[in-house]
């Protein structure tokens, strides 16, 4: 059987921090991840998950993400029921996250009112044998090569020149 769940969306409103009688942190959250398609009228709609995470992480989500942030889950998908005040039974489908991302730099702004937060500019303070913090630790100690290398820290970048490549190295 396999459970997994990986999502990028920006968070709804700002995470919720609680603590269990045992004392263990839990943050709840909300992602807005947008659909890969546009309705008939051409705009792109967007589904509404609900996370939840536990104890270094919730507090570390709480501290360092709020409404807006852009954030990537990993974990997997969990329902449960209760029975609510009225006595109805209440079924709910959740994501239990096990690493969360931070995407995004602490000092971003999309608008004057807005900043959104990571962990001091790292990419993600997830579980270190996650998939997204090893590639993202990789890139970070990739991208801190010495100033006088000469790497512009961007492999991408058009500097210009034309690019050298022989028919022999091309896959195709």
């Amino acid at each position: 059987m396999l459970n997994r769940v990986v999502l990028v969306g920006r968070l709804t409103k700002d995470p919720e921090l609680r603590y269990t009688p045992s004392g263990a942190a839990v943050a709840t959250f909300t992602l807005a991840v947008n659909r890969p398609f546009t309705n008939q009228s051409g705009n792109r709609e967007a589904d509404f998950i609900n996370c939840v995470t536990w104890r270094r992480q919730a507090e570390n989500v709480a501290n360092f993400l709020k409404k807006g942030s852009l954030a990537g889950v990993d974990g997997r998908m969990q329902s449960r029921n209760y029975e609510n005040q009225q006595g109805q039974r209440v079924f709910v489908t959740e994501v239990q996250a096990e690493s969360v991302q931070f995407l995004e730099p602490k000092n971003i702004n999309r608008n004057a009112e807005e900043s959104f937060a990571s962990n001091d500019g790292q990419a993600g303070m997830g579980q270190n044998n996650s998939q997204f913090s090893q590639n993202n630790n990789a890139g970070n100690q990739f991208n801190r090569g010495s100033s006088d290398s000469g790497y512009n820290g961007d492999p991408f970048a058009n500097d210009g020149k034309p690019i050298d490549i022989s028919d022999d190295d091309l896959p195709f």
